[in-house]
């Protein structure tokens, strides 16, 4: 087994031939490499499946053994400063290993037929396979400046990745948006990284936190300074994972594909802050108030993600205040010192998080054959509705995951959950409080999206407000093309479309959209719809994109039982517990693995009936069948508008107007960073140009014009100008002693 440990390194490079290969075809061979693209999904998801396994393999090695592997060599080595580089196999890396190659697995397989039509297909699975080797380096580095490294990469790539249909200025803006916020994070954790190496010389995290302890506990430097650089480490983490105030990034990156939404923005790159603050817990444990900051961060980031989600109409930005309320939930429990907890719902929430992604990918997809690309109607969830008659498999898994998240037993996220809840009772009450009120948030925000678009009837597929028909509609998926590319059919006939549904409509199209002959024949297509009469409804996705969903589902079921203590006095039933026990190092004091049932129960019973409130009110203000038994419009309540004669309309609408305007929190940095800078670099434009510049111009000027006084006044006889110069003389020795005699 140590033979194999030590080739542990190569495990995040294993699929990186892949992306290589792929672009040597596309620069020598392009025409045969585009036309055999679906051939390169295979390897990418073979590749990343014998990551997984070796992750595994370590995983179950760990867990009978309990050890740690860490192998270090030397890269850069000058007098007294040597810098090493290696790979450090421990529970977390093992944990974080799996977590990214089981759902970058199935989110691969779902994209395979999601991004099918897609021109940008090499590149969409050249970058996914990047961003993968980037988190798997992450993961498994050793020290600072390798986690550095590949914290970088990780950055790149999902700004690549968020602005892959980067025609659109939408999501040019977007990827733009996330760059810009994670490079604040990013300088803040550079300078902490140095801050650190100053104070300790090494970037070995062992080294490290013995060094650091040592310094503290002997009052050997200025606690100021430290406090400072352990700040500084946070704050990468705190833009990483979308924590107050640099949340900002997280819902503007829904722009991006929805499979993307699913592996960064709900289990991998988000995950990156909450495992550096894991993994540099033990550094942040001996000062208690970095501890306190990073549960206040948390518990704000918490409410405030539920509270904006309340009222997004977008679903994909309504799961994004999701993610970014859950990952505060597991901020808090870092800060609080549940390091148990805190990984256990990193777990749980990204499984269930990316079961819910791909299944909105699946409402978007079915959306889009109907209305065409348009996010605006295609992830409007109030155009939305009666799904549940049409996608049957997809409306199952999203409301299972919906209930997860939502924690209700005996589904994984109520596990993880709930340990943070019973945790933050001991912790503080008040913070208690707050947690467990925003899961009645959580279960009326994410039944809110279930009802909106599942329950009731087709709303608007083919009616506008006015109740009229859609005058088009799209058959194929536009993504990534730069706008509508059309072809003139030759001799300018109409191509008839004739769709046999219930009402026998007939479609007249002039142009036909340009496709790629290598995707798809389009009219063998449009045919292949038109006989099964199923392309004027909703339709359920195909079996390649099932099967991800269904698998998700699975580990939603199932995941949570790694974390449960069936039996108190057997701590070997609990495997988290007994797995992550090595990893917390110096946390042994402040984390504890056992769970008091007696204790547990009644605050998961608090928990749950909160949720149910939440998930009741969701169903009275949404489900048709409880808006027909009553004339009051009832929905009102949370849609901006209602009628002046309800109590509180005012109040209402303002508390709708700030979650669905995002606290203005946006509007507060666009006013105060944005035009603040903005106005600033005009005013350094203006005093470099008016002032600096003129100063200089004035004087060439004033010199030009003296000049050219000088010479008019001059008569060229050498006489007259020593004369002048004489009285200039004279001149100025009176005046100077005029001023020395007077003493001024």
């Amino acid at each position: 087994m140590e033979h194999i440990y030590q080739y542990s390194w190569i495990m995040p490079f294993i699929p990186l031939p892949v992306p290589m290969l792929i672009g040597v075809g596309l620069l020598l061979f392009p025409t045969t490499t585009k036309h055999l693209r679906r051939i390169w999904s295979f390897p990418t998801l073979f590749l990343l499946g014998l990551v997984m396994l070796l992750s595994a393999y370590f995983f179950i090695h760990q867990l009978n053994k309990s050890d740690i592997y860490q192998y270090v060599w030397s890269w850069t080595i000058n007098n007294d400063f040597s810098l090493e580089f290696g790979n450090l196999v421990d529970p977390l890396t093992s944990i974080m290993s799996i977590l990214i190659t089981t759902v970058g697995i199935t989110v691969l397989i779902y994209s395979e037929k999601y991004m099918f039509h897609d021109q940008g297909y090499l590149r969409f699975f050249s970058y996914m396979t990047f961003f993968n080797v980037s988190m798997l380096g992450l993961v498994t580095s050793s020290n600072l400046i390798q986690v550095y490294i590949f914290w970088e990469f990780v950055g790149m790539f999902s700004y690549l990745l968020i602005g892959f249909w980067f025609t659109r200025p939408v999501a040019a803006n977007a990827c733009q948006k996330a760059f810009v916020t994670n490079r604040v994070g990013d300088f803040s954790l550079l300078l902490g990284i140095l801050g650190l190496y100053w104070i300790t010389g090494s970037f070995e995290f062992r080294d490290l936190f013995e060094i650091f302890s040592n310094l503290v506990h002997n009052n050997e430097i200025h606690f100021f300074f430290l406090t400072l650089c352990a700040f500084l480490l946070f704050g990468g983490a705190l833009a990483k994972s979308a924590q107050f105030p640099l949340h900002i990034w997280l819902p503007d990156a829904m722009e991006g594909p929805t499979p993307i939404s699913a592996l960064i923005h709900a289990a991998t790159m988000v995950a990156a802050g909450i495992f550096l603050v894991a993994r540099l817990l033990p550094l942040f444990i001996v000062m208690p108030y970095i501890l306190n900051l990073i549960s206040f961060i948390g518990i704000i980031t918490v409410f405030l993600g539920a509270t904006l989600a309340l009222s997004q109409k977008d679903i994909k930005r309504g799961l994004a205040y999701s993610t970014m309320s859950q990952l505060g939930y597991m901020m808090l429990a870092l800060g609080m010192g549940s390091y148990r907890a805190a990984l256990f719902h990193l777990i749980t929430h990204a499984y269930s998080k990316a079961l819910l992604f791909l299944g909105a990918g699946s409402i978007i997809h079915s959306m889009e054959a109907l209305v065409g690309y348009s996010p605006e109607k295609s992830q409007n969830m109030v155009l939305m509705g009666g799904l549940t008659k049409h996608m049957p498999i997809t409306k199952t898994s999203f409301l299972l995951g919906t209930l997860s998240l939502c924690g209700i037993p005996p589904l994984a996220c109520f596990w993880s959950k709930d340990s943070i809840l019973n945790d933050s009772w001991l912790y503080s009450p008040i913070f208690a409080i707050i947690a467990c009120s925003t899961t009645g948030l959580t279960a009326f925000y994410m039944f809110r999206i279930y009802l909106l678009t599942f329950e009731g009837h087709l709303n608007v597929h083919f009616r506008n407000y006015s109740g009229k028909r859609s005058n088009s509609f799209y058959s194929i998926s536009l993504w990534g093309n730069e706008g509508p590319k059309t072809i003139q059919k030759k001799g300018g006939f109409k191509t008839l479309l004739t769709m046999n549904n219930k009402k026998g409509v007939t479609f007249f199209c002039k142009k036909i959209d340009r496709i790629d002959s290598s995707v798809r024949n389009m009219t063998r297509l449009l045919t292949h719809f038109g006989a099964k009469n199923t392309l004027p409804y909703p339709h359920e996705s195909d079996n390649t994109m099932l099967f991800p969903m269904v698998l998700l589902v699975l580990f939603t079921l199932f995941v949570g039982a790694i974390g449960i203590p069936f039996n108190q006095e057997d701590k070997n039933l609990d495997i988290l517990s007994k797995f992550l026990t090595p990893s917390t190092n110096l946390l042994h004091e402040k984390s504890n693995n056992s769970v008091d049932w007696y204790e547990f129960i009644p605050n998961a019973t608090l928990s749950v009936s909160l949720s149910y409130f939440g998930i009741v009110i969701a169903s009275f203000l949404y489900k048709p069948v409880y808006l027909s038994l009553t004339k009051l419009n009832l929905l009102n309540l949370f849609v901006k508008g209602g009628p002046n004669k309800i109590f509180g309309d005012r109040i209402r609408n303002r508390i709708y107007d700030w979650s669905y305007n995002r606290g203005y929190i946006d509007t507060f940095y666009a006013i105060s960073l944005a035009r603040g800078l903005r106005g600033f670099a005009e005013f350094t434009h203006f005093f470099d140009a008016r002032v600096i510049d003129g100063i200089t111009n004035g004087m060439g000027i004033l010199s030009f014009f003296v000049g050219e006084g000088i010479k008019c006044v001059g008569g060229g006889r050498l006489s007259s100008y020593l004369l002048l110069y004489f009285y200039c003389v004279l001149l100025f020795l009176f005046i100077s002693s005029f001023l020395y005699l007077f003493h001024f």
